[in-house]
């Protein structure tokens, strides 16, 4: 088999071409609706597409793609890569707040030929180029076309430096960086993934992640279409809304492959009812992928003991790591393999040191993302840049194939990150800006370099502080909070909490805020003198789910956050609600 991704789509058109590659399901109020997509199809399409992109645009332009969740994302990437151009996948234009923003960011920086979307979204794309003043670029709904069939269309060959995909990372700001996805690095890690998530010819997968995030895109719809086998799609918001939709199409359809954030399996562990639960089958469930956030191991024991009635074990869960600066995986626990956990010290944690405790002793629980294969991964000191020993927490660096080619142009930060030396004068590292450890030939992400709080000395994780809290009040259950740090008589820990609907006397708020922090003061080892209540859908993410806590430090200290109540500390109070608190 040939070893880019378009000759292989090329090939299995050829011989495969009635097998299904991407089949698409939409809950309606009759049921679900499929809507399937066979290889031959889908090189037939690509090819229509790419000759009547190639009249338009050059070998090496980039088209933005502007689509939610269908077979015109699929067929127009395809002839995006026939013809050579670069595809940009971005969020589909939205109202919502902080998408049109982003979206807005990304068509500016990205340099775009041509803007291509579906009828349902053309009127919103073409506003969003003209905020930008891009009014003059073509958009196109690709759904209007009529394009006549071009067999013979000479597929462009892929050269292994030249950008494939540009994947815009999730973002706070209104310009995120556009990471350069090269046809050497995309071939690479696509091979790596298949061995992760066990993905190979005869696989069914299924997802509802966006098709423009490094995992709905790479791991959960290239993957799948580079083995040729066939991978079922469903919208972001079906599972949202109802998370049992995406369960109960695993037994339906013998799924074999699924892969989610943490937060996902968390969800479905809190919303799927008794009765919804009786009617899943997990039994051809192979793999159940956990990555894009650090992995909970309660979230991990939780969902197994609810599921565990439908046939779900806990070895089907298969933590991994990875981000779009490597286009995609990086660590990952092989299918049948289980998840490795391991109870650390907490003072040792503080100190950037993962230790094992000895048996019977508490201490904090740490889900292990795997074993890396075929990729050179280093934990270094952040400060020094020197190579910390197993067991050492530090940055987690990356070398190797599937690290992409830089950001777009933005030399600066591509030197800064893509092109980092140890101190012991080896090059080519990639910065991840995560941190962790190695242990036992295992990687433990801990957090991320920016989250990372520091109070008295001590090193801490704001996730740690967010699920602690969580467990303190039943209006916290299955929503999200946030912890920053900020400058007030020194450095003072803000958690912020959305909470469902409440008491509104403030004398019984302020009560329940002043034992939450005393609580939370506790568990954690560090004085929190700062607790915000919010309403629910007040904490920021991102597409992939990720909590935006750079931003949402931001919105506390300009008071842009709906709030049900504060209670701060005299010197927060002072400093960012007081009549001078916002210079």
């Amino acid at each position: 088999m040939p070893v880019d991704l378009v000759s292989r789509l090329v090939r299995h058109g050829r011989d495969i071409p009635d097998r299904q590659a991407v089949v698409f399901v939409r809950h309606g109020a009759s049921g679900p609706l499929e809507e399937p997509l066979t290889y031959g199809e889908l090189d037939r399409r690509a090819r229509s597409m790419a000759s009547w992109i190639r009249q338009r645009c050059a070998v090496g332009d980039r088209v933005l793609m502007l689509y939610g969740t269908g077979p015109d994302f699929v067929t127009v990437l395809a002839g995006c890569m026939y013809a050579g151009v670069v595809a940009v996948p971005a969020p589909q234009p939205s109202t919502q707040r902080g998408h049109s923003s982003r979206s807005d960011g990304i068509v500016r920086e990205a340099d775009v030929t041509l803007v291509l979307t579906d009828s349902d979204h053309h009127e919103t794309a073409a506003e969003l180029l003209a905020r930008a003043a891009l009014g003059d670029i073509p958009c196109v709904a690709t759904d209007r076309l009529d394009l006549p069939d071009a067999p013979d269309w000479q597929v462009e060959p892929p050269a292994a430096d030249r950008p494939v995909i540009i994947q815009y990372t999730s973002g706070s700001t209104s310009a995120p960086k556009g990471v350069l996805v090269t046809w050497s690095s995309l071939g690479h890690n696509l091979g790596l993934t298949s061995r992760a998530f066990g993905v190979d010819a005869d696989s069914r997968t299924l997802s509802w992640l966006p098709a423009h995030h490094d995992m709905g895109l790479i791991g959960m719809l290239l993957t799948p279409l580079y083995q040729g086998a066939t991978a079922y799609k469903m919208p972001p918001m079906d599972f949202l809304r109802r998370p049992h939709l995406w369960l109960e199409l695993i037994g339906r359809k013998r799924i074999d492959t699924v892969v989610a954030p943490n937060f996902a399996y968390d969800l479905c562990t809190r919303r799927v009812t008794d009765a919804q639960l009786a009617r899943l089958d997990f039994s051809s469930l192979v793999n159940a992928g956990n990555g894009a956030e650090p992995v909970d191991g309660r979230t991990l024991r939780a969902f197994a003991e609810r599921f565990a009635p439908a046939g779900f074990r806990p070895d089907h869960f298969s933590p991994c790591y990875g981000m779009a600066e490597t286009t995609l995986i990086v660590a990952g626990t092989l299918p049948g393999e289980p998840p490795v956990t391991t109870r650390a010290d907490g003072d040792a944690l503080a100190a950037k040191e993962l230790r094992p405790v000895q048996a019977g002793a508490d201490g904090p629980i740490l889900v292990s993302s795997g074993r890396v294969h075929d990729l050179d991964v280093r934990i270094v000191d952040p400060e020094t840049r020197a190579t910390l020993p197993d067991g050492g927490i530090g940055e987690i660096w990356v070398r190797g194939a599937s690290v992409a080619a830089g950001y777009w142009r933005n030399e600066e930060a591509t030197e800064r990150t893509f092109r980092a030396a140890t101190a012991e004068g080896e090059r080519g590292f990639l910065r991840t800006g995560d941190t962790g450890a190695v242990h036992d030939g295992r990687l433990y992400v801990t957090g991320r370099i920016k989250d990372l709080l520091i109070v008295n000395g001590r090193n801490l994780h704001p996730h740690d502080i967010e699920r602690e809290l969580v467990l303190l009040h039943d209006g916290f259950q299955g929503l999200s909070g946030s912890a920053c740090s900020v400058p007030a008589a020194g450095e003072q820990i803000v958690v912020m909490q959305e909470i469902r609907r409440t008491t509104a006397d403030p004398d019984e708020l302020a009560e329940l805020t002043g034992r939450l922090r005393g609580e939370l003061s506790a568990r954690v080892g560090v004085r929190i003198p700062n607790l915000v209540l919010l309403r629910p859908g007040q904490v920021r993410k991102t597409t992939s789910g990720k909590v935006q806590r750079s931003l949402m430090r931001e919105l506390f200290i300009g008071g842009g956050l709906e709030t049900v109540f504060e209670d701060l500390d005299a010197a927060a109070a002072a400093r960012y609600r007081g009549e001078e608190s916002l210079v």
